[in-house]
């Protein structure tokens, strides 16, 4: 591809992928304030936009086999944990943006554990084996992850883990 497209549909990958979850997130205030079609249609057109976005994906080569798939994800989450939410961190308590800081300390707990989990999925499929994961129960608050029968309180927000959303 050349350099100009490659550039242009990374930036139209970002621009959808944004779109996505902004509208899954718009969806959730409107179904909270008590306008459920508007919900539905925020959840409409994020499908749309992550259609866009997987279109995209697959042009610029983004899509591989699992075991690139899961390179991928692990060589990103260690990324965002030992560079990217540093440094964001860093910049936010220079400018005293405590929760910017609160946000960003949520997301670099979790990613921590994310990498671990795709390293050892990535180690099951190299082996020819699906990953041995059993339930995940994700925070709704942090998005702090875990594997198996989670602690009682979330170890980095404190939400009980009642309201964790289990992924079976």
């Amino acid at each position: 591809m050349k350099k100009m497209t490659e550039k242009s549909l990374g930036e139209a990958f970002a621009g959808e992928s944004m779109a996505h979850m902004k509208y899954l997130i718009f969806s959730e205030e409107a179904e909270r304030e008590g306008y459920p079609n508007v919900a539905r249609l925020f959840r409409a057109i994020a499908y749309a936009e992550y259609v866009h976005a997987k279109n995209h994906a697959r042009n610029l080569g983004y899509i591989g086999k699992t075991p690139e798939n899961l390179s991928a994800g692990i060589e990103g989450e260690t990324f965002e944990v030992e560079e990217m939410y540093p440094a964001y961190d860093a910049i936010a308590e220079l400018q005293g943006e405590d929760g910017a800081r609160t946000s960003i300390k949520y997301a670099l707990e979790a990613e921590k554990i994310h990498a671990e989990l795709y390293k050892k999925a990535k180690e099951a499929v190299e082996k020819g084996s699906d990953a041995d994961v059993g339930e995940v129960y994700i925070c709704p608050v942090c998005g702090y992850t875990h594997v198996g029968t989670p602690p009682d309180k979330c170890p980095v927000c404190g939400l009980p883990s009642e309201k964790f959303k289990k992924f079976e």
